[in-house]
């Protein structure tokens, strides 16, 4: 089974259309309210293969019998194969009225040729229903053939040995020439089938001959040229709409399956007859996509992501064509309304204005995108939506459909890598073998420098006495025999499970040079009591973190992946990939995995006093000293010091908050949860969507979506501020000027008043020269620009002096040392007030956070 049939699961598809529109046009300044109707396609082939009769569908298309279209196909031999009754279930996707259409066919064990003749040149559909009916002589399950046109492979040798089921193809061609071919090429000792086709003309304004690109941002010409099969049809926020509703006579789909972030997802609509369409523009999609929508639900306080989020699987190796419909239906009035679009993370739009484009509210709207193959890394597409600007009236964004066709690639295929002709444009196997020689050869002589190297360095080091020693090998061992085993990458404690494999490994995401520990599904099932729900200790957008024992007595965390979460795959492999290569007393150590029975299963060394933010509100935990603090604060700035600095690329967290700063049993912190980290290059940004946890987001990298390591500072700073005061970032129910504690905070500090919000249960033993250095550092990380803020070794730096001047200070008592009397900029008779006062916040719901708490538990993104 060839190309997009391995991606697509269950027929994608769209249904079979015919052509059908007309526009009544209400005279406006800029737009027309528009009815749909009928329209009359030039082109209009529609068979249905194999039967005797003519077929009428429920939207009134009629399909011709074979005996109809004869003159049509040309064909040493054919044999025509036909079922008058056979139970056929549809899924969601393939309209209820297409079903007649796949009860017979025609099979060809000879190469055959249908001939159109086109009386307009210009765009066509191209059509094609297959389903393997049973028939006395022939399996149609085990027939592999190509379908192709004069010009463009649709598919190459292609079988539904493994899709029984019923499956749609839609194509989109440009023709121009006076004839158009489809011709079937069975495999040698092989045969081919068809059950219905359509060759319809499609408007020659359906699609433009150029794009926006991502990346590069650009402009692509020459889709013309192109051929496209039609991946994904969905109206967003919406119901499926069949044929018969569809200006053009296309099956939509809901986006539920693709939704990957419900949760912060509502939907809205208006009545279809109230859309209106830009002056002379022709009907892309029906009314009835551009009345209903997806908008942010609760945007003001919108927790684990800023973004509303589709994603779809596609082949890889190909580039496709996005198309993303847009109307405004939840505005009250204009400019209310302007957001960012992202695709695969890279900015498509910025500052999308509808009011802008089409100067009317429910008018609407639509971009293409041509997103370039090297974009597509993990098989998938994701189509996202978010604020423009954290300061924006309307706090709000909107997708109302989405399309997305594949492209034909440089062998006019869209189906692999073979022409028409039957010649393989692809690299070139002599270039391939070199380049697997060059690669073998670079490898060996890199392993065999690496080699000298550790030679060479352990020579400088070898231990007094070696030469009276009996063997060599004694002095080449680890540079430091002190060095706990713990401190590698997988532990080796259970040396048994160590050189097992997976049957299911993901290749790639361990270096070779790692000491791999897979665990058996069943071990962990026996370490966690089957999963038990009282082992859960944590909840995240991976999945749920239990609390495991081994065989041995080691204590484990153990994330087990949600098989229902899109997002958890991509987590999983960053994951992976970031924990492959660092290694660091302050980052929580991945011991190993699991990912057998389609599991995806990360097991890490066990912080036994959870995550910071537990011990700072929302829980009965007893509260940490401010020593404890600084020094927590300390160990997770090495941890992020270390990331923006230890690799060849720096590595930017981006979720740094309170709940990823994990404590073990001594209280030293380690940052953990690198689901969503990323490299930089070196004093260089990269852009991308935005992503982090509300309340900690640098604002800068909100506006600009460009990530550089400042954006760490900034919400190292937010969790500088929270573990001073011991509340949440965000209180919703506050009055306004203190929702934001880093607001708060620093507004707080300009009046002399920041005393007043301390936790009042360490209030009294900090001294002011620490407090003083402390605020210092954590005002000076949220600076509104990254280039005015800190790196983290200069974070770290003031936050050592800190402890310092904690630690030298002579034992103090409220009336010798007050911290409300360290200098800000406040008024004399401010800083003159009781500080009786700071051990109670001026918050009246102060002692109740669990209320306002994203998390009273171990609780991710």
């Amino acid at each position: 089974m060839g190309g997009e049939n391995k991606v697509v699961a269950k027929p994608q598809a769209m249904c079979s259309l015919c052509l059908a529109f007309s526009v009544f046009v209400f005279s406006l300044t800029n737009c027309a309210s528009v009815s749909d109707s009928h329209f009359s396609p030039p082109n209009n082939y529609l068979i249905d293969c194999g039967s005797t009769n003519k077929t009428k569908l429920k939207d009134g298309r009629i399909f011709k019998s074979d005996y109809d279209t004869t003159s049509l196909l040309s064909t040493n031999e054919d044999v025509q194969a036909s079922v008058d009754s056979i139970n056929i279930k549809a899924s969601s996707s393939v309209p209820l009225s297409s079903l007649p259409l796949y009860q017979t066919a025609r099979i060809f064990p000879e190469e055959s040729t249908y001939t159109f003749h086109i009386s307009k040149t210009g765009p066509l559909w191209v059509r094609l229903y297959f389903f393997p009916l049973p028939h006395s002589s022939y399996n149609l399950t085990s027939a592999v053939f190509s379908v192709q046109t004069e010009r463009i492979v649709l598919l190459h040798d292609f079988s539904m040995r493994t899709n029984i089921t019923l499956l749609f193809k839609e194509y989109l061609i440009n023709v121009s020439d006076s004839k158009f071919s489809l011709k079937f090429k069975p495999k040698k000792k092989s045969f081919a089938f068809i059950n219905a086709i359509e060759v319809v003309s499609a408007p020659d304004a359906l699609i433009s001959n150029s794009a926006a690109t991502v990346p590069p941002v650009g402009e692509s010409k020459g889709l013309f040229l192109s051929a496209l099969q039609i991946s994904y049809r969905v109206n967003v926020g919406g119901p499926p709409i069949n044929p018969n509703k569809d200006t053009l006579s296309r099956n939509w789909e809901p986006d539920n399956p693709y939704n990957i972030f419900p949760e912060g997802t509502r939907n809205a609509s208006v009545p279809a007859k109230s859309i209106r369409y830009p002056k002379d523009a022709p009907l892309i999609a029906p009314s009835s996509v551009y009345s209903t929508g997806a908008q942010m639900k609760d945007a003001q306080v919108n927790g684990p992501n800023f973004n509303l989020s589709w994603r779809m699987n596609v082949e890889s190796n190909y580039s496709y064509l996005i198309r993303m419909h847009f109307c405004d239906i939840v505005s009250k009035s204009l400019n209310q309304l302007y957001f960012n679009v992202y695709i695969n993370e890279m900015v498509g739009m910025s500052d999308l204005d509808l009011s802008s484009q089409t100067k009317a509210l429910r008018t609407a709207f639509y971009k293409d995108f041509v997103l370039n193959e090297s974009a597509i890394t993990d098989g998938s597409i994701t189509v996202q939506v978010g604020l423009a600007n954290p300061q924006q009236s309307a706090r709000n964004a909107i997708l109302n459909g989405i399309e997305v066709m594949k492209i034909s690639n440089a062998a006019d295929s869209l189906d692999g890598l073979f022409s028409v002709d039957g010649k393989y444009k692809g690299p070139s196997s002599t270039r391939k073998t070199m380049k697997i020689v060059a690669g073998f050869g670079l490898a060996f002589a890199a392993t065999a420098l690496l080699f000298i190297a550790m030679i060479c360095i352990r020579w400088h080091k070898r231990p007094q006495g070696w030469e009276k020693r009996n063997n060599f090998s004694s002095w080449l061992l680890p540079l430091s025999s002190s060095q706990p085993t713990s401190s590698c990458l997988f532990s080796t404690k259970s040396s048994n499970y160590g050189s097992r494999k997976s049957k299911n490994r993901i290749s790639g995401y361990f270096p070779s040079n790692m000491i791999e520990r897979f665990f058996p599904f069943s071990e962990l099932q026996q370490a966690t009591n089957n999963f038990d729900e009282q082992a859960v200790v944590g909840v995240g957008g991976f999945g749920k973190v239990y609390l495991g024992m081994l065989e041995d007595r080691t204590k484990v965390a153990i994330k087990r992946g949600n098989p229902t979460s899109e997002q958890g795959i991509n987590e999983f492999r960053t994951e992976l990939d970031m924990l492959s290569k660092l290694r660091h007393r302050h980052l929580v150590s991945l011991i190993g995995f699991c990912d057998e029975n389609s599991e995806m299963i990360l097991v890490y060394e066990y912080m036994a006093n959870g995550p910071l933010r537990s011990h700072l509100y929302g829980s009965n935990l007893t509260h940490l000293s401010w020593k404890q603090r600084l020094e927590i604060c300390i160990g997770a700035a090495r941890g992020l010091h270390y990331l923006h600095t230890g690799a060849a690329q720096s590595i930017v967290h981006r979720d740094v908050k309170t709940t990823n700063i994990l404590l073990d049993e001594n209280f030293v912190a380690k940052v953990s949860d690198f689901g969503l980290s990323k490299a930089v290059p070196n004093k260089a940004y990269v852009s991308t969507a935005v992503k982090g946890s509300f309340g900690y987001l640098d604002p800068e990298y909100f506006r600009s979506q460009q990530l550089t390591e400042k954006s760490d500072i900034y919400s190292f700073g937010v969790v500088l501020f929270e573990v001073l005061c011991a509340r949440p970032v965000i209180c919703p129910t506050l009055p306004t000027e203190r929702v934001n504690i880093a607001d708060w905070a620093k507004q707080q500090h300009r009046r002399g008043m920041l005393h007043k919000i301390i936790d009042p249960r360490i209030a009294d033993t900090i001294t002011s020269n620490s407090l003083k250095k402390y605020v210092e550092a954590a005002e000076k990380c949220l600076q509104d620009q990254g280039i005015d803020r800190p790196n983290m070794g200069d974070v770290l730096r003031n936050l050592e002096y800190a402890l310092q001047l904690q630690e030298t200070a002579p034992s103090i008592h409220a009336s010798e040392d007050k911290i409300a009397d360290f200098i800000v900029f406040g008024s004399p008779d401010e800083k003159k007030e009781d500080h009786s006062r700071a051990k109670t916040s001026d918050d009246p719901n102060f002692t109740n956070f669990a209320l306002f708490s994203q998390i009273t538990n171990f609780q991710g993104r």
